[in-house]
């Protein structure tokens, strides 16, 4: 049965992903924040879907709120960025199919998944399993490898892309629409990774400290 996916959440259909969005935007009044954590994590990774997420995010999302509708009598979703500046979004707009960035972006992550689990491991080795932020203890189950103190891993992957001539300079095998799919050129994968290596600062956070960091 087909499915649609934002992030790691499943959906049966993309109508049933559209509805659950639906319901978020009415739950709230006209101008008010999303203050429900789960709202606000649904949004931030579906804003990250969108064609033109890298302009919407701008400085980094701070919060959502529920905008006044601009055609029509239908509300939106706005995105209030960290440095106070905002601007509306489609939410339908994030649930057209993926664009050749996003999927790139996706198989850039799962070729250095490894690297923040060796990161991990080498924390709990060395007994140094705590917060970087707030130096709380952390235990297996509550804790998040996070590129919070230095450049964000699209920043990085977005370096790299540039210095290639573009996102499409870099080729994907066929299953890259389900972000599940390996650069075609494993010379170049070997690349990125040395990039990725030279370039990531890792730290530890809680889980709750990590989801709310500002996306950038």
């Amino acid at each position: 049965m087909p499915q649609f996916s934002i992030a790691h959440r499943t959906y049966r259909t993309k109508g049933d992903a559209k509805e659950t969005i639906r319901a978020i935007l009415y739950s709230y009044p006209v101008g008010s924040r999303v203050e429900d954590e789960e709202h606000h994590l649904l949004l931030l990774d579906l804003l990250d879907m969108h064609p033109h997420a890298e302009v919407k995010i701008g400085s980094g999302v701070e919060a959502f709120a529920i905008a006044p509708p601009q055609r029509g009598p239908y509300p939106g979703f706005r995105v209030i960025r960290t440095d106070g500046t905002y601007i509306d979004f489609s939410y339908l707009e994030c649930l057209q199919p993926r664009t050749y960035r996003q999927q790139v972006l996706n198989v850039m992550g799962d070729e250095v998944k490894q690297t923040k689990t060796d990161y991990f491991e080498s924390r709990r080795a060395a007994g140094t399993l705590c917060s970087d932020s707030s130096g709380q203890l952390l235990d297996t189950t509550n804790t998040a490898v996070s590129y919070f103190q230095g450049p964000s891993f699209i920043e990085i992957a977005t370096e790299f892309a540039e210095s290639l001539g573009g996102w499409e300079a870099i080729e994907l095998t066929s299953s890259a629409e389900k972000g599940v799919g390996r650069f075609v050129d494993r010379d170049l994968a070997q690349r990125w990774f040395a990039h990725h290596q030279s370039r990531a600062v890792f730290g530890l956070l809680t889980q709750q400290e990590s989801l709310r960091l500002p996306r950038r």
